[in-house]
């Protein structure tokens, strides 16, 4: 891409490279251009992409995860010595305008006024994924002996419950694991049909 950069800059007759510096002071613009309008204010336009799925309240519309607006970003606070920065932009369904603001504490993006997130969370027990223990569970087990032998015993029933359908499983992938064998097989079906067909068809004759 390097190519179609205009890398050719004219300047004019009456500039001169001690008073102006640069082409930007000599022209009295910013480098940033139109996105740099409101700088002295310490706002900058920005390219921001939503980051999780969200309700406008103005229209009440769905906006999804990852569609991109042109956001006024602008410095509020700080945590700690991590800034935290307010993003201000245009519902594109109607005139409403989305606040959001940065977490640190979370590592998250907060929704501040005209925008509200979307719950959804996966609840890993719903959809029969292993759960992890929870810290407490754990401390708990090992300062007592009897929480400790009864988490045993639920194991125990789980994996007694679970034994046939494993037991199901294991039967059913055992036929399989000679693949010649059972290609054979097939095979021989094959041929055994096509010729109980062939001979059929003679009798016809």
């Amino acid at each position: 891409m390097g190519e179609r950069k205009g890398v050719n800059k004219y300047y004019p007759p009456d500039f001169d490279p001690q008073k102006h510096q640069s082409l930007d002071k000599y022209h009295n613009t910013h480098p940033l251009r139109e996105r740099a309008k409101k700088i002295h204010l310490g706002i900058l336009v920005i390219r921001y992409e939503m980051p999780y799925n969200v309700w406008c309240e103005g229209c009440g519309k769905h906006i999804g995860m990852g569609v991109r607006y042109n956001a006024e970003k602008k410095k509020v606070g700080n945590y700690y010595t991590t800034p935290i920065y307010q993003f201000k932009m245009k519902c594109h369904l109607c005139d409403n305008y989305l606040v959001m603001e940065t977490d640190p504490k979370n590592c998250e993006y907060k929704c501040i006024s005209g925008v509200r997130r979307k719950n959804q969370k996966w609840d890993m027990e719903e959809n029969e994924q292993i759960v992890p223990e929870d810290k407490e569970e754990l401390k708990k087990r090992a300062a007592d002996a009897m929480s400790n032998l009864e988490h045993g015993v639920n194991d125990k029933k789980k994996s007694s419950l679970a034994m046939p359908t494993l037991g199901q499983l294991a039967e059913a992938q055992s036929g399989w694991h000679d693949d010649y064998q059972q290609n054979a097989m097939l095979r021989q079906t094959f041929r055994v049909s096509e010729f109980l067909t062939e001979i059929k068809l003679r009798k016809q004759l």
